[in-house]
């Protein structure tokens, strides 16, 4: 079916954030208070965990208090991340959102808005976001005008909420899938703390305790005899967007030939633990345990921190430990750098203290986190399954096909 075809610009509209410093934020309970989002509050899901208010004096324009249907895009961060979006749902309090963050408003006698947040969110438009990008120092900023200047098809308003609603119903499909692996995860979150009890100081426990650079080696160096043995060969190479933040693992390793990536990137092997060290990805909690890589050697982002275990179940205690809500509050803390690009330092790992697991231990746990990962694998082919329908659907209704 043909459809006209429309300017991003003629049927929508790009609203900027308020500005304000960090001494200005108040308690979300303070009278004339305005919840702020934030770009780590761009999530696939509106991310509301994590919230600040500022007085609502600093909201200069009605057009920028949040409103059902809005969609808030990341316009200035890492590369990999502008123009990341997610829907605004009703919410219980008035809001706004910061000056590193945009939304995205359409006009409803025009556009059905979860029509136009599916085209937005969809795998070729986010490609050209990113492609828009304006990089200053370390940052990327979304060029709303070129954005605007995207095209869409426009069918009738009845015709785009047919398509909205059958890409939902698709939608529902591979978010069940996805809330199962995250409760599969949150299962072995748990085991941890009930067999290894909670290792943040100042609670009993009758295991000794010890810094954690006494149990791995943190961010590790590649020995003269390694760089000899690795010459002339292929390497894994990890860009920081190859690791998933939602599943906490590997998802698209590369090959790269050893000289490529020999200097300026982080060494890394098979069954190392890989944790973010730089926010925004550390406070989403992207890490992996680099187990499905397809050399033994790799090279990575130097916007990793690397844990070398010395078995593979003390690797995987390690990873349960960094991934525990109160290391990444605490690692969060100890941040140091400037805005956007602030880093958790290697001594705040090295320093850690930790109770001392013992071997029994260790290799129950393992033996029981094995079982878990056996379902999370039967639940990702499901997952992949409903992902490739969902993306042929999105690919497909914006084309004029659906």
């Amino acid at each position: 079916m043909t459809y006209p075809t429309v300017k991003l610009g003629d049927v929508a509209e790009f609203i900027r954030g308020i500005t304000f410093k960090p001494e200005d934020v108040v308690p979300l309970d303070a009278d004339d208070a305005v919840v702020c989002m934030r770009t780590k509050n761009v999530q696939t899901l509106l991310d509301c965990d994590d919230l600040l208010a500022v007085p609502s004096e600093f909201v200069r324009r009605k057009d920028q208090y949040l409103q059902e249907g809005d969609i808030l895009v990341s316009s200035a961060n890492s590369w990999n991340l502008v123009g990341k979006c997610c829907w605004v749902p009703a919410l219980p309090w008035r809001a706004a959102f910061g000056g590193f963050i945009s939304v995205l408003r359409g006009n409803h006698t025009r556009v059905d808005r979860r029509y136009l947040y599916w085209w937005f969110a969809s795998e070729r438009v986010q490609a050209l976001l990113r492609s828009f990008g304006q990089k200053t120092t370390n940052i990327s900023n979304l060029n709303i005008d070129r954005c605007l200047q995207l095209e869409l098809l426009l069918p009738a308003l009845p015709e785009q909420r047919r398509i909205a609603a059958i890409l939902d119903k698709a939608d529902a499909l591979r978010t069940k899938r996805r809330e199962a692996l995250a409760q599969l995860d949150c299962l072995a979150q748990s085991i941890f703390v009930e067999m290894f009890g909670d290792q943040r100081l100042g609670v009993d426990s009758h295991l000794p305790r010890v810094m954690l650079s006494d149990l791995v080696e943190v961010n590790p160096r590649i020995s003269p005899d390694e760089r000899r043995l690795l010459a002339s060969t292929k390497v894994t190479f990890l860009p920081m967007a190859a690791v998933s933040d939602s599943e906490k693992r590997v998802i698209n390793a590369e090959l790269r030939d050893y000289e490529d990536v020999a200097k300026g990137y982080t060494p890394f092997k098979r069954g190392d633990v890989l944790v973010a060290k730089i926010t925004p990805c550390y406070e989403n909690g992207k890490m992996a345990l680099a187990l499905n890589l397809p050399t033994e050697y790799g090279f990575g982002s130097t916007e990793f921190h690397v844990f070398r275990a010395p078995s593979e179940q003390l690797a995987l205690f390690t990873f349960h430990l960094l991934g525990q809500a109160w290391v990444f509050e605490a690692g969060a803390k100890s941040m140091k750098g400037a805005a956007g690009q602030r880093r958790v330092p290697a001594d705040f790992f090295s320093e850690l203290r930790v109770q001392r697991p013992e071997q029994s231990q260790l290799e129950k746990f393992a033996a029981r986190v094995s079982k878990i990962e056996a379902l999370k694998k039967s639940l990702r082919h499901g997952l992949l399954d409903t992902e490739n329908l969902f993306s042929s659907l999105q690919h497909r209704a914006f084309r004029g096909e659906l």
